[in-house]
């Protein structure tokens, strides 16, 4: 199933959702003409497991704090389609969150929830030094507050039978109830290979727990700003 819009009108323009998204297309167009190259930046400001947890200001490969790896990380992508996948999932499904809680604290959420996710990953292989990059943890935040408060709002959603594809409209509870059960579904099975690399699926998971979490937190008094 691949969503692609959804149901549900906002009061406002997203003007953080659609520059969150621009920043995100910019950086990794900065990450295929770097002379460094995609590899060499994902080590230097990628979130780094062992160096997140012990605070290591000793490797000489990256030149900032592992604490900001943790916000440089969420604005990097591995590839056009991890890049293409996070964007679709936040444009579907940010631009409510933002509505929802304005714009200032819809950057405090979804920085909080890419947190989670980076840490969330790191206390899965405390000693890996395999650097995690991609909004993925954040969105998955995103998707938590989604699911909590617009459970029945109607997803647009490609469905693939065989060679033919068809388009239905269904609850958000069922296609990102869908997407959690893969995410809990893949990251049982990558257990003990993530100092291999790979999805950090750990990093879904915490994402989208602490968006459920935390978004009654940041609903209440006078909204938008």
């Amino acid at each position: 199933m691949i969503p692609f819009k959804d149901d549900n009108p906002t009061a406002t323009l997203p003007f953080i959702t659609i520059g969150l998204i621009v920043a995100n297309a910019l950086i990794f167009i900065y990450q295929l003409t770097s002379p460094a190259g995609l590899e060499r930046l994902a080590f230097a400001y990628g979130a780094i497991p062992h160096n997140l947890l012990t605070s290591d200001l000793t490797n000489p490969v990256q030149p900032i704090s592992p604490v900001m790896t943790v916000f440089t990380s969420m604005f990097m992508h591995g590839g056009f389609l991890h890049l293409a996948g996070n964007m679709l999932f936040l444009w579907i499904f940010g631009n409510n969150i933002e509505d929802k809680l304005g714009r200032i604290k819809f950057v405090i959420f979804y920085l909080l929830c890419g947190t989670a996710a980076a840490y969330s990953h790191a206390l899965t292989g405390p000693s890996s030094m395999v650097p995690m990059i991609g909004a993925s943890g954040a969105v998955s935040g995103i998707l938590g507050a989604y699911i909590l408060l617009f459970p029945h709002a109607r997803v647009h959603t490609l469905v693939f039978l065989g060679f033919f594809i068809q388009v239905v409209r269904l609850p958000a509870i069922f296609v990102i109830g869908f997407w959690v059960l893969i995410q809990f579904a893949n990251s049982l099975i990558s257990q003990g290979v993530a100092s291999s690399g790979g999805v950090a699926w750990f990093a879904h998971i915490g994402g989208f727990a602490s968006g459920i979490l935390t978004i009654k937190l940041f609903i209440g008094g006078k909204r938008r700003f």
